[in-house]
């Protein structure tokens, strides 16, 4: 019985040890440690909570319009925005409104949207223009979505 007793002793002198260490509590009494442990918790947790609002924030605020001259009517275009339903179909849209053909694409929306192309102007484009185009058409798409 005493035996018992002693064990049980140690073991839980043991589980507050561990305990003790883990949450790096300086406390050396019993309802001290659990108290630390349990603060230590509520702040694992808060940390947690404003990392995931960071991340979804970050999600819904993403927008970035990349455009680069590449030569002569050509131009690169790199586009990242929140993902939204018909997105691909406003940047199209876009490139059709100022006669620009698409010769290259790669799209991707698992996270995010994101579209790189290689498009080709008829006439001579300008690369702030075109770049303000896809912002609205982003922008509107965005604003449909809600």
């Amino acid at each position: 019985m005493a035996s018992r007793r002693v064990q049980s002793k140690m073991a839980m002198r043991s589980k507050l040890h561990l305990l003790r260490t883990l949450t790096n509590s300086k406390s050396v009494k019993k309802n001290s440690i659990i108290l630390d442990a349990f603060l230590y918790i509520i702040k694992l947790r808060l940390q947690l909570e404003a990392i995931q609002r960071e991340y979804h924030n970050l999600l819904n605020h993403v927008q970035e319009v990349k455009l680069e001259k590449l030569t002569g009517t050509r131009f690169f275009v790199k586009v990242t925005c929140k993902k939204g339903k018909d997105v691909l179909v406003s940047i199209l849209e876009a490139f059709e409104e100022m006669k620009l053909s698409v010769v290259q694409a790669r799209v991707t929306s698992k996270y995010f949207f994101g579209m790189e192309a290689i498009v080709e102007a008829e006439n001579g484009t300008d690369v702030r223009a075109l770049t303000r185009a896809l912002q609205m058409a982003i922008h509107k798409q965005s604003i449909e979505n809600l």
